[in-house]
């Protein structure tokens, strides 16, 4: 036990630390080495592992390489314009768009596809605006709490949701009828908690006159057009191969190739530039860190968990769904969420409570706004504001994130229950 959780803390520490710029992909994989060459895992556990995460990884992939895509074209910059247009100019109704669009965002594209495009495009719109810093780190805060706490509908909204969803053969259907109540309590309590929390900071009025029109940004509108109904026959597509019991990531990583192909052909992105900036080092991260975790499993923290969480499933439903909830929330917290996922899984696997499951999602995707460390999106996040000469330090984030995030996911696994 004490070896691997020191392969574990060693691990964790240097993907969030990243030092001299070492990628997460390749500190996870450096971890998993370590596990596999000490003996706290096996070569059959590496199979196991890759059995497990590789159609996740790879739909995760897809998600995000469609995501650039149409940021390719602007269509993410066009919904932001337009979004701001739509608010008239108040300020409030600005912040309530803009959370509502990066609900959107994060429900259709991932969590890490709201905090790695939107982002960027938000701050733009917003120093051009000429907001003061106060009101830009408003936003941006709601804006990065939004994008995680949004990302429960699909099965493809967050990492966490494919990982749990394939371990526990949920499908695509199935996931979306149980999670689709939560995710709207979710966007609304959310959207309620942070208007409280950041409303002074909120100005009355903006100037949306300095905006461009939003059709000036569209590099191709043909292509802008199409776009709509492809996501549409994507997401019918994903029903289907629910039917039929296929892969997620034979819809989202063969229609993100699909759509990319179609635009490199109309001139919209490059191919193989796109396909070489895509984060393919969270294949590496997904398989190297849960080849970790699986040292832990092996030493047997899985089987403590376990008791915990079967003392809970002898209680009422209700006690049940908050205690794992929470569990997994003040893990993600601590130890970032993606570990947390697959240990609480690892853990459920034998307990006869399905909600279970989806409570240990709730908490993953929660949960790591509590810290900046917690999920791999608020890392990206944080990463990209700082290259954008916005610093938000360790206290300020933490401050916030353990004023909103408790509430909101106490109502979201009660709307579960």
């Amino acid at each position: 036990m004490f070896l691997a959780s020191l392969i574990f803390i060693v691990t964790l520490i240097f993907v969030i630390w990243q030092p001299k710029n070492l990628q997460i992909g390749t500190s996870a994989v450096i971890g998993a080495s370590a596990a596999l060459l000490f003996g706290v895992v096996n070569f059959k556990d590496v199979i196991d592992v890759t059995t497990i995460v590789w159609d996740a990884t790879f739909a995760f992939i897809g998600i995000i390489l469609l995501s650039m895509v149409l940021d390719e074209i602007g269509f993410f910059e066009w919904c932001a314009i337009k979004m701001a247009r739509v608010s008239k100019g108040s300020g409030n109704k600005m912040f309530i768009y803009s959370l509502l669009l990066g609900s959107l965002v994060s429900a259709l594209f991932a969590n890490d596809g709201a905090a790695l495009i939107l982002t960027p495009i938000l701050l733009a719109k917003m120093r051009v605006l000429k907001l003061n810093t106060k009101t830009i780190l408003a936003f941006l805060l709601a804006g990065g709490f939004i994008s995680d706490s949004a990302s429960l509908p699909f099965v493809f909204s967050n990492l966490t949701n494919i990982v749990t969803a394939n371990y526990f053969n949920i499908g695509f259907a199935q996931y979306l009828a149980n999670m689709i109540v939560p995710y709207i309590v979710s966007t609304v309590v959310s959207i309620i908690v942070l208007w409280i929390f950041l409303r002074k900071d909120i100005p009355k009025k903006v100037d949306v006159s300095l905006l461009k029109k939003a059709d000036e940004v569209l590099k191709n509108r043909a292509l802008f057009k199409f776009s709509w109904f492809f996501l549409a026959l994507l997401i019918f597509g994903y029903f289907i191969g629910d039917i039929f019991n296929l892969p997620i990531s034979l819809f989202a990583l063969g229609g993100a190739i699909i759509f990319l192909i179609i635009a490199s052909y109309t001139k919209s992105a490059k191919l193989w530039l796109t396909i070489k900036t895509a984060p393919w080092q969270v294949v590496w991260f997904s398989i190297g860190l849960y080849i970790v975790v699986y040292g832990l499993k092996n030493a047997g923290l899985t089987d403590y968990l376990s008791i915990v969480l079967n003392e809970l499933a002898q209680k009422s439903n209700l006690i049940a769904v908050l205690g794992t909830g929470f569990i997994s929330a003040f893990l993600s917290a601590l130890m970032n969420n993606m570990p947390t996922v697959m240990i609480m899984d690892i853990s459920l696997k034998d307990i006869p409570n399905e909600a279970l499951a989806y409570a240990n999602i709730v908490g993953c995707n929660l949960g790591p706004k509590m810290t900046p460390f917690g999920s791999l999106a608020t890392l990206l996040w944080l990463h990209v504001l700082n290259k954008k000469g916005v610093k938000i330090s360790f206290w300020q984030y933490s401050k916030f994130g353990l004023m909103v995030t408790p509430p909101v996911l106490f109502i979201v696994l009660l709307s579960l229950v």
